[in-house]
């Protein structure tokens, strides 16, 4: 599937609002983490608005490819750079609703991690199940 912006965003914001949430639930109610609260949907929220950026790229770098695809190892790769894109603010000057004292690191990859990797295999196989229209359609679920 070679995927068009509106088609990247919608499946991105999809994919962070349902697949994102019940992974960050756990965290949420301190069942993972002895540290609970809302922060954790906030640096959900982060890298979702991040995300949409970075699509813009993603959509100008695959022109360059012969194919104009791009695969999913490239996806899966891509979440590292973005979570270090989300690191950095947070780490340097802090955004709001994530605080940055006391901000543990160990979490906050453990958090990012289980989310990137739950989005990606959903990406890869629950969305090509429950949307099978969506691959042909450049991503765009509606």
């Amino acid at each position: 599937m070679t995927p068009t912006l509106f088609g990247r965003w919608q499946t991105r914001l999809f994919l962070f609002a349902t697949v994102g949430t019940l992974v960050t639930l756990p965290f949420f109610m301190g069942v993972i983490s002895s540290k609970s609260g809302s922060s954790y949907f906030w640096v959900l929220g982060y890298v979702a608005l991040f995300g949409i950026g970075w699509d813009i790229l993603y959509i100008y770098i695959q022109h360059f490819r012969w194919d104009r695809d791009w695969p999913g190892a490239f996806q899966l790769i891509a979440g590292i750079w973005e979570g270090i894109f989300v690191l950095l603010p947070i780490k340097l000057i802090g955004l709001p609703g994530v605080p940055k004292e006391g901000f543990d690191l160990g979490i906050f990859a453990l958090h990012y991690s289980l989310v990137w990797l739950a989005i990606y295999l959903a990406s890869q196989t629950l969305m090509r199940i429950l949307f099978p229209h969506w691959r042909f359609r450049g991503g765009q679920l509606f």
